[in-house]
């Protein structure tokens, strides 16, 4: 027998489904909040941490450039400081920062930290050590309005923490192969290379070299050759070179070309630019002089019987970039780097109006002269060198010496290698991955 089905009672009656959507509609509304404040929040997140990081990037940049220059002032790390927090500041000043500009508030000394290291690995530390060559900007938090972000923490976004960003930055030199060659070459000795112990293809800091010999001087390249390299079509090409103006950019393990002749005019008026002293087709315009362009007078010559520099008849001497002479002190390389970390620091005296850091610094190819006796002849790069001039050169065949002292680093004006410098050489500040505690791991704010 077929039972009639049993019909349950319908208990949810329409007049009780109302609020349904209500609720529907506040969920959804939520998450359309949060979306909003992921969306909104997250792109302002991401611009301000563009921002700033760029901020502290130039920072970071702005110090290790100036810490190159004040190596032998006094008041290195504050000078630093200064120079990183400044160029924050101007960074911030600019439009489109006004944010950040207003978090730092006039005292970025508070808000960003600057420290320096030896090593690209640190450990980094204020004031640092006293060699110190890399510096490193932090800003640990930099915290942002908040549009939805407390909206999104409300709905199950508490672990979202403050709206804040971090950056961190590290600058510091790296090896280049120069373009702004001198057409000088020293030679060296492939054999005595040992930067471990200070030794550059023979030379250490501070050593006193006869960069470009005078007429009637022996040269180690061979007869009728002063030590000038052919970079060009004669005299104009030596002059241009000379005063700063070089484009030649050979590799260590290609060879150059000597190039005979004294070219005694064009070497003065191109070298001696470099001390504000200009004669022929040169103009402090296009070359303008060092900051510091002081030197001892009478001049330094050299003497072709006892093959050596002497200054007032007695021998030159040097003692780790300080020059002397019979007890007598002689201007050189040292003299210039305090002078001139003054002029940067903006302490010194004797600054030029107009003048350029490092102008006295020529960079020279150090080729490999064994078995050569030629005045022409093709001689193979072993590296590059720079040298501090000690003073202008003579303006006649037999005064136009150039005499440099040996400096291990200068600034370049190529591309940066991809290793942190360790050697000697040009070099340029570039950014490095900041690393944590030494450990090679890199930090994910660099």
């Amino acid at each position: 027998m077929m039972c009639p089905r049993i019909q349950q009672p319908f208990l949810v009656t329409p007049r009780r489904q109302r609020g349904s959507v209500t609720v529907l509609m506040v969920i959804a509304l939520a998450a359309i909040g949060i979306m909003a404040a992921l969306a909104l929040d997250g792109g302002h997140l991401l611009l301000n941490k563009t921002r700033l990081q760029n901020a502290v990037d130039a920072a970071a940049l702005s110090g290790a450039k100036t810490l190159s220059q004040v190596t032998g002032g006094t008041g290195i790390a504050s000078t630093t400081r200064t120079a990183a927090l400044n160029t924050l500041t101007l960074n911030a000043n600019a439009t489109g920062n006004s944010e950040l500009a207003t978090a730092i508030g006039g005292s970025a000394g508070s808000f960003a930290v600057v420290e320096l290291a030896n090593s690209v690995y640190g450990p980094f530390s204020y004031p640092g050590p006293a060699n110190a060559t890399y510096v490193r900007v932090t800003v640990s938090n930099y915290r942002l309005s908040g549009f939805f972000w407390r909206f999104a923490q409300l709905f199950g976004g508490g672990g979202l923490g403050s709206k804040a960003v971090a950056a961190m930055a590290t600058a510091g030199p790296s090896p280049t192969s120069p373009c702004d060659l001198a057409p000088l070459m020293v030679c060296g000795d492939p054999t005595k290379y040992s930067p471990s112990t200070g030794m550059f293809w023979g030379y250490h800091f501070g050593d006193l070299q006869d960069m470009k010999t005078a007429s009637g001087t022996s040269s180690a390249i061979g007869p009728g050759n002063f030590q000038l390299l052919d970079f060009g079509s004669g005299g104009s090409t030596v002059r241009d070179d000379l005063a700063g103006g070089g484009l030649e950019c050979p590799s260590v393990g290609k060879n150059v070309t000597t190039a005979p002749g004294n070219k005694v005019g064009p070497t003065a008026q191109g070298l001696n630019t470099r001390f504000g002293q200009y004669n022929g087709p040169v103009s402090a315009t296009d070359y303008p002089p060092d900051l510091i362009v002081s030197y001892s007078t009478p001049v330094i010559t050299w003497n072709s019987a006892n093959n050596r520099a002497e200054y007032q008849g007695q021998p030159v001497i040097s003692n780790n970039g300080t020059l002397t002479a019979g007890g007598k002190a002689v201007l050189g390389y040292n003299d210039w780097l305090a002078s001139s970390a003054g002029c940067v620091a903006g302490v010194g005296t004797g600054c030029q109006s107009g003048g350029v850091y490092e102008r006295r610094m020529l960079k020279v190819v150090i080729g490999n002269c064994t078995g050569q006796n030629n005045g022409a002849t093709s001689i193979p790069v072993l590296g590059f060198g720079c040298y501090f001039v000690v003073q202008p050169a003579g303006s006649t065949g037999s005064t136009s010496e150039i005499f440099g002292q040996f400096v291990q680093e200068c600034e370049g004006d190529n591309v940066p290698g991809p290793n942190p410098s360790g050697d000697s050489g040009p070099q340029i500040i570039q950014l490095y991955k900041t690393y944590i505690n030494g450990s090679g791991t890199p930090s994910n704010d660099s």
